[in-house]
């Protein structure tokens, strides 16, 4: 294959998940990957972009869509194959622990004098017990890497020691490990990810591989894209490992940082060159204040953007923050996960908000022209109990109740799986917020993820559920939810019969698993894999709920080719 500078490789959660025999659950059912975790961070795409801007070439190798798509696909020999000084590994999602040393030990094994580097917030967090993996010869700490990436490209184009690449974990030439300062926190953005969905179109022409840069299974036929407002949160949700504390504590940064209402604006017209699909407005419009919203919704209204736009919200907000977001971006999707119908859950999650201001932003939405209002719940956190998890099941027939049935309302609900993120408060101080962490390395980690079962990989449990009953919870809350939906007509009953039966089989999958785990019968487990597959694959209908509309042909395949010519 054609050497390159740098190749960016994401490894499935895990490694060999087609010879294992796990039974995942529902731990991906809310986001467009599978239980593989097969989408890649867009940190990948920021990244090759502002190197190719240096001279460099980056190549991205997607080996966990690959794996998954394609039964013949080999990613050893994949890996055998590439060539480069240098092989970037993510482990921004603990999810990845295992897939993503393992995948390093095979690059070690087929280019023992390339490097290797992972970054992400997992490995920013969890940094000096990754540099005991002896596979591992850099770290790059921090949500903003781009720059200390680049000086850490020329240091080892230039055979130099990166003695003064900041916030780089390194082994020196004698085996050493030395930690630079942690000094590279930007806050402006406004030198990266300025044509990075350009610069994708043309690595896929370039390298001839589309296969290798989808960012998930499925991309094609619904190719939704993310668009990021900022880098940091303003809110402090007590499981988040994204929390102002955890951003604040394990990765340096204070306060968010914000790419301009121009930069986010310029992100979503090129997402519409190459896609019908929708784009995905990350991080609450709110934080930066509403000087920055109206302008971001201003720019928008003025470019008359075709795809449809997914925004969320952390908080209740104002009734002309929302009209304005229907003005500027008609039919558009909101999402908003309140955690609990119970304001005594939602408070100790961090979300302090009244339900009567929750239920007047969902009406004041739809009354906006929302095409969709998406509302997540979860089950796992402090202070709900089994039977609380099926109050939020009843409260969301009475929301599809108090606002007629409409069409337009889906409610969801899913585990806190198959981890609680560290730093997050919950995870850092667990007995203050009422949580039992299992796991407090990341070997644990990686070895919990290879367990037969997603109740024996979660690493928490809290004073009011343990895994047993959080596993149980989850199943009858779910099937609950999809037969009250079926009943106001929120799916159809061929769906929800769907589900509920795909359901019903991973509860009883689970027993079987807790039967064999308990006898220690390592054959027998072998012998359910066919089984355990079906349930697994069996999850892609769940997902049918999630998507929207996107029409015919939604990859726009020619004028992708277009941009990369033109460079528009």
């Amino acid at each position: 294959m054609p050497r390159c500078d740098l190749v960016l490789l994401h490894a499935p959660s895990v490694y060999d998940f087609r010879k294992k025999t796990i039974l995942y659950g529902p731990v991906s059912d809310q986001i467009p990957s599978s239980p593989v975790f097969e989408m890649y961070p867009i940190g990948f795409t920021s990244l090759a972009e502002y190197l190719e801007r240096s001279g460099y070439l980056v190549r991205i190798v997607n080996l966990a869509v690959r794996m998954l798509t394609d039964p013949d696909f080999d990613a050893e020999e994949m890996i055998k194959k590439l060539n480069a000084p240098v092989f970037g590994i993510d482990l921004h999602w603990m999810v990845h622990c295992h897939g993503s040393i393992e995948v390093a030990r095979l690059v070690k094994k087929h280019h023992s004098e390339s490097k290797i580097l992972f970054g992400g917030l997992s490995a920013s967090y969890w940094y000096q017990q990754l540099m005991e993996y002896p596979e591992i010869d850099y770290i790059l700490r921090g949500d903003s890497t781009e720059e200390p990436l680049r000086q850490l490209m020329h240091c080892i184009h230039n055979k130099k020691e990166p003695e003064m690449v900041p916030n780089l974990v390194w082994r020196d030439s004698r085996g050493e490990i030395k930690e630079n300062a942690f000094t590279h926190v930007p806050t402006d953005l406004s030198h990266v990810m300025q044509r990075h969905y350009v610069n994708i179109i043309r690595s896929v022409v370039r390298y001839r591989d589309l296969a290798s840069y989808t960012p998930f299974a499925g991309w094609k036929d619904y190719p939704i894209s993310a668009v990021f407002t900022c880098r940091g949160c303003t809110h402090n949700c007590t499981i988040c490992g994204g929390s102002a504390t955890a951003f604040r504590e394990s990765f340096a940064r204070p306060r968010p940082v914000f790419r301009s209402p121009e930069a986010v604006v310029r992100d979503i017209k090129q997402i519409s060159r190459f896609s019908k699909g929708p784009a995905f407005v990350l991080g609450d419009l709110q934080q930066a204040g509403d000087d920055y919203a109206r302008e971001l919704l201003r720019l928008l209204d003025e470019k008359k953007v075709k795809n449809q736009l997914i925004f969320e919200l952390f908080e209740p907000a104002p009734q002309e923050f929302l009209q304005r977001m229907g003005q500027a971006a008609p039919g558009f999707c909101l999402e908003m996960s309140p955690e609990s119908h119970d304001p005594e859950v939602r408070k100790a999650e961090g979300r302090h908000f009244s339900t009567e201001a929750m239920e007047q932003t969902f009406r004041d939405a739809l009354d906006a022209g929302a095409g969709r209002l998406d509302i997540f719940f979860m089950i796992g956190v402090a202070k709900q109990t089994p039977q609380s998890v099926l109050d939020t099941v009843e409260y969301c027939g009475h929301l599809v109740d108090r606002f007629n049935g409409d069409q337009r309302l889906f409610l969801f609900i899913a585990p806190l799986a198959p981890f609680l993120d560290a730093g997050s408060p919950a995870f850092e101080e667990p007995e203050k917020h009422g949580y039992r962490v299992l796991f407090n390395t990341v070997e644990k980690h990686r070895q919990a993820l290879l367990q037969p079962s997603w109740k024996y990989s979660l690493n928490y449990e809290t004073e009011w559920m343990d895994r047993e009953q959080l596993v149980e919870t989850t199943y009858t809350a779910m099937t609950r939810l999809n037969t009250i939906k079926a009943e106001y007509g929120v799916i159809s009953y061929e769906l929800a019969k769907a589900e509920n039966q795909r359901l019903e089989d991973a509860r009883e999958m689970t027993h079987a698993i807790d039967e064999i785990v308990s006898r220690g019968n390592q054959e027998a487990l072998s012998s359910l894999k066919d089984k355990i597959d079906r349930i697994n694959l069996s999850a892609h209908t769940h997902w049918e709920e999630l998507k929207l509309p996107v029409g015919a042909m939604p990859v726009r395949f020619l004028r992708s080719a277009w941009s990369w010519l033109t460079g528009i």
